[in-house]
């Protein structure tokens, strides 16, 4: 009885292993698809924005008559305005267009033998109009700039005041990040050179020399 039922258990395996090599093989999972690596957006500095910006300015004035100068004193004051401009974008390079206004106190006195009286040479505003080529590493922006400067220039002394307003030339260089999609920050300086003012009034024809180093920080809203 039990070769009778090994031979059957025997039987059976053998046939279904004969059984087993008829069937087609089974197919082959479909191949992965590959990974897709999608880039992070790069920030754009294309738009126009507004913002304000304010910090320290610091300089040297020069009064000069027939025959006698002060030679260079020093002058320095802070400052805060707006400031309004546009950017245009292509590849890593910037290109903008951008103008503030900014009022001043910008100061310095000096008493010399060669004028018989204290000079003072003041100015409470500075406005610039300026082009800017910067590149952008995303949302980092190293930039120069260049443009026109205009600023009042008073002179003063113990009986007399008078003002001008002069054009000059301003260029600098600066550094702006964004830390969200519409706000930025900065950081840039500025030397500002204006015209010599010619006063009339003051001992003899006096003409007043001022420029400027500005070192500013600002925040904008980009569009």
């Amino acid at each position: 009885m039990k070769r009778i039922l090994v031979t059957v258990m025997f039987s059976v395996v053998a046939a279904g292993s004969a059984l087993a090599a008829d069937l087609p093989p089974r197919p082959a999972p479909p191949p992965r698809a590959p990974a897709v690596y999608v880039p992070m957006a790069v920030y754009s500095w294309t738009g126009f924005y507004i913002g304000i910006n304010g910090g320290w300015a610091f300089g040297k004035s020069d009064w000069t008559v027939p025959g006698a100068t002060t030679g260079n004193f020093n002058v320095n004051g802070g400052l805060v305005g707006g400031t309004v401009g546009a950017n245009w974008q292509s590849d890593w390079f910037v290109f903008g267009l951008e103008g503030d206004f900014d009022g001043q106190w910008l100061d310095g006195k000096v008493t010399n033998t060669c004028l018989p009286v204290q000079c003072e040479t003041k100015s409470t505003w500075l406005a610039t109009v300026r082009g800017r080529f910067g590149y952008a590493a995303d949302r980092v922006l190293f930039y120069a700039t260049g443009g026109g400067a205009f600023a009042n220039i008073e002179a003063n002394t113990s009986t007399t005041f008078q003002s001008q307003t002069k054009a000059g030339w301003t260029a600098g260089a600066g550094i702006e990040g964004a830390f969200t999609d519409h706000w930025t920050a900065r950081v840039e300086y500025l030397f500002v050179d204006v015209q010599n003012a010619g006063f009339t009034t003051l001992p003899g024809q006096t003409t007043v020399k001022l420029n400027e180093n500005v070192i500013r920080a600002g925040v904008d809203y980009k569009f």
